[in-house]
C-alpha cells in the first residue's frame, strides 16, 4: 500500500470536502498533478479532484456548505470550489463519446476505472482519498518510481483523443522522466506518427506547452528526440536543436528562462507561431538583434538589464563554442546597477533636440566603453 502526506491533503479545507461528499454519499479524490508531484517529492500547486457526483450535484453541495463556486468547465463536468481561499478544480468521472483531437464529448461516469482509462499518462492517473493512500489502475506507480513517462492504454488513440498529448509527451518528458531512462519508444513511435494532428491546433496552445517544456531544468534531450522525430520543425520552424544542451550546461545554476533557450534554437515567426504576448515578441526580436549584433555585455546590461543581457551573452558563448566569461555576473551586476552621470539638462543649451539625443548616447557609448569610470566632469570635458 503506498500512501502520500503533505500539507495540501491535510488541510483543513482538503479534508473538510472529503467530509463533505462523504456525508453525502459521494466519492472524492485528489488525482492528477498533485498526487504525482507529492510521489516525485516535487512542489504541488494545483489540486485537482474527481468525483463519481454530477456535477450540478457538486455545484449544490459545495453551495449549501457556503462555499463559492465557479462553473468553470461545467459543460465538461468541471467546476472550480473556493475553500479558505484555496482553489479546487472538482471534476465528475467521465468517459469519451466523441473525439476530433482538439475536443471530446463526454459522457459521465460513476467509474473511477473509466475515468483513469480517459487520461494522458499513467502517472497522472493516480487517485488518492482522504487517508492518502493511492489508487492505481493504469501501473502508474511503477512508471513513477521509474521515471517514466507513458501513455496509458494505445498512445496512437490517446494522441487521437487530444492532439496537444504529443507535446505534453515531450514537457513530461523533460519534467519528470529519467534522463537517464531515455524517452519512451512506443510513445515517441506514437507521436511521430500523429504529428499531422499538430496542425489543428491553436497557436497559443503550442507556444504554452513549448514555454513549460523549455522551462523545465533540463529540456535538452527532450528538444532532442522532437528534432529527430520532425516535431520541432512543425512547431518551432527553422529550429535547431544543437545549441540547447551545451547552453544548459553553460547556465550552470543560473535559473532557466524559456526565452534564453529559445534564442538558441532560433526558428521562424515565433510571434505568430507560438502567438506570443506583444512583450515577450519584443523582448525576443531584441535578443536576436544583440545575439546578431555580438552587444557587448556592459552595453546591454545597462541599456536593458540583466536578464536580456544574461540570455543574449549565455547563447552567444554557446554559438562561439567558448565558455562565458567566469565574471560575467559581475559585468552584469556592475553594469545594470550604474546610473549615467549626465541628464540633458547638462548639455543644455548647447544642444537641443535631435542633437541633445545623439549626443547622450555619444556620450553614454564612451562612458560604458569606459567601464563606467568616466566622471560627469570627464564626460562635460568632452
Amino acid at each position: 500500500m503506498t500512501k502520500v502526506t503533505g500539507a495540501w491533503l491535510d488541510s483543513d479545507e482538503t479534508q473538510a470536502l472529503f467530509g463533505l461528499f462523504d456525508r453525502a454519499g459521494h466519492q472524492l479524490f485528489c488525482v492528477g498533478g498533485c498526487v504525482r508531484n507529492a510521489l516525485l517529492d516535487a512542489p504541488v500547486a494545483d489540486i485537482d479532484m474527481a468525483t463519481n457526483a454530477p456535477p450540478e450535484v457538486v455545484q449544490a453541495l459545495c453551495e449549501e456548505a457556503d462555499l463559492r463556486v465557479i462553473p468553470t468547465g461545467i459543460d465538461h463536468g468541471t467546476v472550480t470550489v473556493i475553500s479558505g481561499g484555496t482553489p479546487f478544480e472538482i471534476t465528475t468521472f467521465r468517459t469519451d463519446i466523441d473525439t476530433d483531437g482538439r475536443h471530446a464529448t463526454v459522457a459521465y461516469s460513476n467509474s473511477l476505472e473509466e475515468d483513469a482509462k480517459r487520461r494522458d499518462f499513467t502517472m497522472n492517473a493516480l487517485y488518492v482519498g482522504a487517508d492518502g493512500v493511492v489508487i492505481d489502475t493504469v501501473d502508474g506507480l511503477a512508471d513513477i518510481a521509474e521515471r517514466r513517462v507513458r501513455f496509458i492504454g494505445d498512445a496512437h488513440q490517446r494522441i487521437a483523443e487530444d492532439h496537444l498529448r504529443i507535446l505534453r509527451f515531450f514537457r513530461f518528458t523533460a519534467w519528470y522522466g529519467d534522463p537517464d531512462g531515455g524517452i519512451n519508444a512506443d510513445g515517441l513511435a506514437a507521436c511521430a506518427e500523429g504529428a499531422d494532428g499538430l496542425d489543428a491546433l491553436s497557436r497559443e496552445r503550442i507556444g504554452a506547452e513549448m514555454r513549460k517544456l523549455l522551462a523545465a531544468p533540463d529540456p535538452a534531450p527532450a528538444v532532442a528526440s522532437m528534432g529527430q522525430s520532425g516535431i520541432l520543425a512543425r512547431v518551432m520552424p527553422g529550429a535547431d536543436a544543437g545549441l540547447l544542451a551545451p547552453l544548459v550546461y553553460f547556465e550552470d545554476g543560473i535559473a532557466p528562462d524559456w526565452l534564453r533557450r529559445a534564442l538558441a534554437l532560433g526558428g521562424k515567426d515565433l510571434k505568430d507561431n507560438w502567438r506570443l504576448s506583444k512583450t515577450d515578441a519584443a523582448h525576443l526580436q531584441l535578443a536576436r538583434a544583440d545575439l546578431a549584433a555580438q552587444r557587448p555585455i556592459a552595453e546591454m546590461a545597462f541599456h536593458h538589464g540583466a536578464d536580456h543581457a544574461r540570455n543574449v551573452a549565455l547563447v552567444m558563448a554557446v554559438a562561439m563554442q567558448h565558455p562565458p566569461a567566469p565574471d560575467l555576473e559581475n559585468q552584469i551586476a556592475k553594469a545594470a546597477g550604474a546610473t549615467f552621470p549626465l541628464n540633458a539638462g547638462d548639455l543644455m543649451p548647447a544642444y537641443e533636440g535631435a542633437a541633445l539625443g545623439a549626443r547622450i548616447k555619444e556620450l553614454q557609448a564612451k562612458w560604458i566603453a569606459s567601464d563606467f569610470a568616466m566622471t560627469r566632469e570627464d564626460l562635460l570635458a568632452q
